[in-house]
């Protein structure tokens, strides 16, 4: 079965995880602050305005929900690493994430967002280790990719592939992508369709 992303549109928005809907099928995506989450949602669905991107890490504080069909949603979760909010806030967003990753068992897939310039930060090692132990597949976006040489394309994807590979992996697939370009989408969205039927 194949979805038209096009057609998603905003659910609702939650701060804990008492308020998660009831879903059958979820995809919930994952990065550091400002890895291209919004971007990456906005380009998938050719909207604008359906996630709000901004130069400011951090602007995604919530859990926010999209559907895609009935019972079938995107998530967009909150950017993990640095971002200008208060101690109390960045706290409960770990925790939050922690526990939705841990204990959702809706999720059919995990979305992992990484800058193609910057990837495997610490943070980034950190969640692919606690995904692995989630025993979810994960799909790793290098987004950005349009700021690499073709060789430099290359040699990322390579890069990735292996150091993720290390984590034990079962179902692990990595892609290029660039909101910009509007390259990687039919991949991404083969994935998803793979992941949510």
């Amino acid at each position: 079965m194949t979805y038209n992303y096009k057609q998603a549109k905003f659910y609702t928005t939650v701060n804990d995880l008492k308020s998660l809907p009831q879903v059958n099928h979820e995809v919930a995506i994952v990065g550091r602050s400002n890895a291209g989450k919004s971007s990456l949602l906005n380009t998938l669905t050719n909207q604008n305005r359906l996630a709000y991107t901004s130069k400011t890490p951090g602007r995604t504080q919530h859990i926010n929900y999209f559907e895609v069909s009935s019972g079938v949603y995107l998530v967009d979760l909150p950017g993990y690493g640095y971002a200008k909010v208060p101690e109390k806030i960045r706290d409960h967003w770990v925790h939050l994430l922690g526990d939705y990753l841990q204990f959702r068992a809706e999720i059919v897939g995990l979305v992992l967002i990484m800058d193609a310039r910057h990837p495997l930060k610490d943070l980034d090692l950190q969640m692919i280790e606690f995904i692995s132990h989630s025993g979810k597949p994960l799909h790793v976006v290098l987004s950005k990719a349009d700021k690499l040489s073709n060789q430099e394309r290359t040699n990322t994807l390579r890069l990735v592939q292996k150091k993720i590979a290390e984590y034990g992996f079962i179902n692990l697939s990595v892609q290029l992508f660039s909101s910009l370009k509007k390259t990687g989408v039919p991949e991404l969205e083969d994935k998803l369709n793979e992941w949510l039927t």
